[in-house]
């Protein structure tokens, strides 16, 4: 077992992760700082340094979920990379389409196509890769409660925001 080789088969993925979620964070700061502060919100709305901290978790769950899957040589851990980063795209999206753009509609239809490919991707790796399905459990749940959120600021605020 090449102990380097498998440092990075987990750490690259994570490592992207992160690095796309600053990313979306440094576009999306001054929405969050005065344009998100003025929206209607639901009362389950956390406080704001929750977001970081739950990001910060379902990166890491999600670099291992695809390192687990590209660690195992299996002819199909392309496909599944291939999908990983696919919603990825739908990721960064949501941050552009919401903040960036401040527009919830298209946040919204971006958030409802990312929840359908995570679970999409958990459902494909389940059979051969149950461990990688189960660390997407917790990003399937926390997107759906943002789905939420979004849609409730979408039919809350005058022209969704």
């Amino acid at each position: 077992m090449d102990i380097k080789r498998k440092l990075f088969t987990y750490l690259i993925p994570i490592g992207v992760c992160f690095l796309l979620g600053f990313f979306s964070s440094y576009l999306q700061e001054d929405a969050v700082e005065n344009w998100y502060p003025t929206l209607n919100r639901s009362m389950l709305t956390p406080p704001n340094w929750v977001f970081p901290l739950a990001w910060s978790f379902l990166y890491v769950c999600m670099g291992i979920s695809i390192g687990m899957i590209w660690d195992s040589r299996d002819p199909s851990r392309i496909y599944f990379a291939r999908l990983f980063f696919f919603q990825l795209i739908f990721n960064f999206g949501w941050s552009l389409l919401f903040f960036y753009l401040e527009n919830p509609l298209l946040g919204f239809i971006d958030i409802v196509l990312l929840e359908m490919l995570i679970i999409f991707y958990a459902m494909r790796a389940w059979p051969r890769f149950k461990w990688s399905s189960y660390l997407f459990i917790p990003y399937i749940l926390w997107v759906a409660f943002a789905a939420y959120l979004n849609f409730y600021i979408l039919l809350s605020n005058p022209a969704g925001g």
